[in-house]
């Protein structure tokens, strides 16, 4: 399994505007894109997805930028990446062979695992400031 750049940056992007959730502040893609290093051509891009997906708000104008449309805690890893990838463990229904059935059940587990964990996952938890963050050296 390999998740696209696209949603890895979705949920960059959405961390980023989740530590501006309930300041009345609005996130802009300039700064997003700077922020995350990410091009800002393509933070407009999945804004737009984003948006259209229900994850995020848009305001037009001098004073427009983008916001959640619901709070963090109400935004997992799985909304996010349900939204902009296409089904991360899709099972196909081949259950031949010996090993078939097996193979099938086991991803099933694997799979219902994922879309648990990822459920887990929202963006309070990535933008919470009493997770100290590792630095390596």
């Amino acid at each position: 399994m390999k998740l696209s750049v696209k949603a890895v940056y979705a949920c960059r992007v959405l961390a980023q505007i989740a530590r501006k959730h309930g300041t009345g502040e609005l996130a802009h893609v300039e700064t997003l894109a700077r922020t995350e290093a990410v091009p800002a051509n393509y933070i407009a891009q999945i804004l737009s997805e984003l948006r259209a997906g229900g994850l995020i708000t848009s305001r037009r104008g001098k004073s427009g930028g983008y916001a959640l449309a619901r709070s963090p805690e109400d935004i997992s890893l799985y909304d996010i990446t349900s939204l902009v990838e296409d089904d991360v463990l899709e099972l196909g229904n081949d259950a031949k062979g010996q090993s078939g059935r097996r193979v099938q059940h086991a991803w099933r587990v694997v799979r219902a695992a994922l879309i648990k964990e990822t459920k887990r996952h929202t963006l309070d938890t990535l933008v919470s400031r009493e997770v100290e963050e590792m630095y390596y050296i």
